[in-house]
This record gives structure tokens, sequence and C-alpha cells, in this order.
């Protein structure tokens, strides 16, 4: 029996997730196959479409893990999209990627579903700032870019004067921002669940350091492996399948009337849950990635 083919989407071998992936298909009997995204060529064509990877034609995938970095969501999402139309089985589908990126289409979706998120607010260049601020319940709130990642452009307010020079500033930079409801009871800490399929495979209470309020592990951020009561663990899986995705970071704010979701991100780094928790998280996903194969 033909050993099954594993493609992970990803620009370099040499990052933390992407290494633990390949190890992980090994170790599970099937063959990595690691592609920059954007060294794939898509053709389009009437008696099929293909995909050519440094111009030799791609064939015999039995599933695709996408790692997408924000810098490259759109053609990212373009070659998971042809691989679909190829019939090969994605464990993110592009739309889905897309809901994720865009901050407030995603909280859109969950709020639509019931599930609890931090009141937020978005308007265009020119609104009234101080009645965006009253609308998310006042200072302090937070701002954000739209398509921020990794605590990259949220900041926060904490006098009328901050919010309105923070949100001009980024409106005059052409940027999109949305003003949010600040979580007094959480400051400098969230929790981030992995969703694998329908349950959640580890979780992990990040806190901030010193004056810091982004609890970000790339900003410096600790994280400390935590169980999850049952609300927390079924809004997870909840809001990754509103979204649509199979495998993703759930971020959740832990407040007074319980958890709130913050945002979803569907290529999860989990260098600092696997440390954290010392659970087999990259095995988890390629479980998974390799169960859709077609049989």
């Amino acid at each position: 029996m033909a050993r099954q083919r594993l493609c992970i989407l990803s620009r370099k071998k040499s990052l933390y997730s992407t290494s633990r992936l390949i190890e992980a298909a090994r170790e599970q009997g099937a063959r990595p196959l690691v592609m920059d995204t954007l060294r794939c060529t898509m053709v389009v064509a009437t008696e099929g479409n293909t995909l050519l990877y440094r111009g030799v034609a791609v064939t015999g995938i039995s599933a695709v893990i996408p790692r997408i970095g924000a810098s490259i969501t759109s053609y990212g999402m373009a070659v998971v999209n042809h691989l679909e139309t190829m019939n090969v089985p994605v464990v993110n589908p592009a739309p889905a990627i897309a809901r994720s990126r865009d901050k407030l289409r995603c909280l859109q979706l969950l709020a639509q579903q019931g599930l609890d998120v931090p009141r937020t607010v978005m308007a265009t260049d020119g609104a009234n700032v101080r009645q965006l601020v009253a609308a998310v319940g006042g200072l302090p709130c937070i701002i954000k870019l739209l398509r921020g990642t990794q605590g990259v452009g949220v900041m926060i307010a904490n006098t009328p004067t901050e919010a309105e020079t923070i949100v001009q500033t980024f409106w005059g930079l052409g940027q999109d921002v949305c003003l949010q409801e600040f979580i007094a009871e959480s400051r400098g800490r969230d929790v981030r669940a992995l969703v694998v399929g329908d349950q959640v495979v580890g979780a992990m209470r990040r806190q901030a350091q010193g004056s810091e309020f982004r609890s970000n592990i790339h900003r410096g951020g600790e994280g400390k492996s935590i169980r999850l009561d049952k609300r927390f663990k079924e809004t997870a899986v909840r809001a990754a399948k509103t979204l649509g995705l199979s495998v993703c970071g759930v971020d959740m704010l832990e407040s007074n009337d319980g958890p709130k979701v913050m945002e979803l991100n569907s290529s999860p780094g989990f260098e600092g849950l696997e440390k954290a928790t010392r659970k087999d998280i990259a095995g988890a996903i390629v479980r998974h990635a390799l169960s859709l194969a077609v049989k």
C-alpha cells in the first residue's frame, strides 16, 4: 500500500510548526512534502486544473495543511482554492481562512450564532471617535487594525485624546480599524485553545509581562498549560465550526460573564502550546489531515 503524501503549504521548513508537522507526518507513516506557497503556479484549463511546483506538476497528494501567513493571504487562498478544485482535501478551506483573517467579519459571524464577543465597532474615516468609544462602553478601549496579527496593530487608549490620535493616525495611513470593549478583569491575559476537528487538543493561559497588555507569545507573553472547563471547550469548538475551520487557535478572554471570543487563527503557531502543555499538537493536526484523505 502506497504511503500517504501530506502536503504542507509553508514558506519555510525551518519554522517550528512546519518542522514539527514534518516530524509528525513521518512518525505516522506519511510522506511530507513542504511547498513554498509563493512558488506554486496554478494552471486553469478545461481539461482539468493542475498545480506546478517549481515547474513540476504536483500529483498524488493525499491532503493539505495550509500554513498561510498574513502577508500572503490573497495568493495563499488562491492556491488553497485551486487545490480544492483538483479535489485535494484541505484542512482549512480558503473561505474559512478569509473569514478568520477579517477580524470584524469573524466577530459578526460569531455574534450571529450567539457566541459572546467583546463589543466592537467599526466606522469609516470622518466618524466621531468619541461616539465610537462610547459605543464600546467608554475608556479604556482597544483599537485594532482589521487585519493585524501577533499583536501588531493592537493598542489601548486610556484618554479621549489617545483614542482620537490613534484612530486618526491609522485612518491617515489608509488602514481599517475597529474599536473594542476593554475587558478589565482579563487585562494582560487570555486563553488560547487549539481546536482540531471537533475537540480542543490543548489550551494555555497567556500572560503579558510587565506593563504590556498584549498577551501574545510573540510579544513576550508567557504561556501556562490549563485545563479548560466545559464552557470554554464548547465555546472554542462552536467558534471553529461557525467559521468553517477544522484546525485553528481560538483566543478567548476570561470575563466575569464567561468566555468571550476575541479572534480565531487559521494557521496557529503551536510552539508555545506544545512547550506549555507537553502535548503532541503536531501529531493531532497530522492525524486529522490524513483522516480527510480519500481512501
